[in-house]
Order: C-alpha cells, then structure tokens, then sequence
C-alpha cells in the first residue's frame, strides 16, 4: 500500500499558497498534511511544524533540550521546495496497512491517531 497527499493547509494561514513570512530566514508555521491511501477513498490529518533554527533559536533557550519530531527544519522560506520535500517523503512510503504506512508518515507529522487505544483494548 502506497500513500498519496490530499491536501494541505494551515489553520493559521488563509492563503498558504501566497503566503510571505515577514522574515524567510526566521519562521515558524503549522501545516496539516491530509493523507490517504493512494488507491481509495479517505484521509486522516499529519501536522508538521516548519521552521527555521534561527526561529528555534530565538525561541527558545540555550539550555533548552528539544526533540526534534514532527519539526520540518529548514534554513529559508521556500513554499513549492517545503510542499515538494513533504509529498516526496510521504509518496515514498508504503506499508501493508494503513496503520503501518501511517505510522511511517507519522515519523514526520504527528499523526492524529498516534497513540490511539480503542476501548475494547
């Protein structure tokens, strides 16, 4: 099973095909990635932060210590390279379930079902 990207957006930002950040070398913003199996109907949410290291920097402090999951870094704002670089990724997936191709996506956004326990478990 394959995964395929059908849609993308922020909750932030209206129009994030046009979007500018004030400053392309210092941002941070949220993305949803909506993805599904390739070959059917259905989708479930992956969010990702992308960032710059100066926006980390200024963000937080020195003795900070930060795990870096669901964070996509990257040094300048580049919107068809950042889109480009999450479908890439994500195409490249595949797993014999939905749950295990998720999960392999989820290494890069958070998967709205991580963790997930039904309650018949």
């Amino acid at each position: 099973m394959k995964a395929k990207v059908k849609g993308i957006h922020s909750p932030d930002i209206f129009d994030l095909a046009s979007y500018i950040p004030n400053d392309a070398e210092k941002f941070s913003l949220l993305l949803q990635i909506m993805v599904g199996p390739a070959d059917s109907d259905g989708e479930e949410s992956f969010d990702i932060e992308v960032c710059t290291p100066q926006w980390l920097i200024e963000t937080y402090q020195k003795n900070d210590v930060l795990i870096g999951r669901h964070y996509l870094i990257v040094f300048e704002y580049n919107y068809d390279r950042i889109i480009s670089r999450i479908v890439s990724y994500i195409s490249s997936c595949e797993g014999k379930t939905w749950h295990e191709l998720a999960e392999k996506i989820g290494r890069l956004g958070l998967w709205e079902f991580e963790d997930y326990q039904s309650r018949n478990d």
